[in-house]
């Protein structure tokens, strides 16, 4: 379509019409785009590739469909531009330029998921049983052609493919939908599989931005400075404080430093 609210919120509406896994909602332009912790997410018409993808994963292992979705979308690049590209925890693309500055945001991540089925509202949550199924509605915004047109206080920190990779070699947002689509296929298969989550952890460490890197966690209420040094089997991060004391993040906004 040329333009929606919010493809997420339309996955989530086909989600709960009973719609099956698979569906792809790709959008021009979003007018009410929306990014993690409520932030909202803009861009101009054309600007950037905008989809989300309704999926339909084992309770056991939903809470990585975010990781298949970065994973899916960095090989997507990196399969059509060469590109350098890494994911940082939690559900970014960035792009680290000539390593004398900051790493540039290049996608987003927000992957949105239903009330698990049988659990009523009123009665507060519950782990849902290992073999039921939860609805995912995981979408991603990647940056494509911005011509350069970052706002002032998004230019230091984002950056498109054009300027990645030069602007007369920038992929056409079709070709990164149909690569980024086939990669999703192959491992959101392997998340499927036995020891599926294993494997995508293990790539999604191999194509970490974040791992080995030192990091400020804003948890909302203080901050967490230390080495980010693994993932959980949640997809969780694991910092090791400036005391030594290992620490497990769920959420919160990771910042990276620069080495002292």
């Amino acid at each position: 379509m040329a333009t929606t609210g919010s493809t997420n919120a339309d996955a989530l509406e086909l989600i709960r019409g009973g719609e099956p896994e698979g569906i792809v909602v790709v959008a021009d332009h979003q007018e009410a785009g929306r990014g993690r912790r409520g932030r909202s997410w803009e861009a101009p018409a054309d600007a950037s590739l905008l989809c989300t993808v309704v999926l339909r994963p084992p309770a056991t292992v939903a809470g990585l469909a975010t990781a298949a979705l970065g994973l899916a979308a960095v090989e997507a690049i990196v399969g059509l531009t060469g590109a350098t590209v890494g994911l940082k925890w939690p559900n970014d693309l960035v792009w680290p330029g000539d390593g004398t500055g900051p790493d540039r945001k290049l996608a987003g991540i927000l992957a949105e998921a239903e009330w698990p089925p049988g659990t009523a509202a009123a009665s507060g949550w519950r782990p849902p049983a290992a073999g039921q199924r939860v609805a995912v509605a995981a979408g991603i915004g990647v940056n494509v052609a911005w011509g350069g047109g970052f706002p002032d206080e998004l230019a230091a920190t984002a950056v498109a493919l054009d300027e990645v990779v030069g602007f007369g070699s920038t992929p056409d947002k079709v070709d990164l939908l149909v690569a980024l689509m086939a990669a999703l296929d192959d491992l959101y298969g392997q998340l499927l599989a036995e020891d599926g989550s294993t494997r995508i952890l293990d790539r999604w460490r191999d194509r970490s931005a974040t791992l080995g890197r030192r990091v400020r966690v804003d948890l909302g209420a203080d901050d967490l400075e230390g080495t980010a040094v693994d993932v959980t089997a949640e997809g969780h991060l694991v910092i090791e404080t400036l005391e030594g004391e290992r620490r497990t993040v769920a959420v919160g906004d990771v910042v990276h430093l620069r080495d002292r």
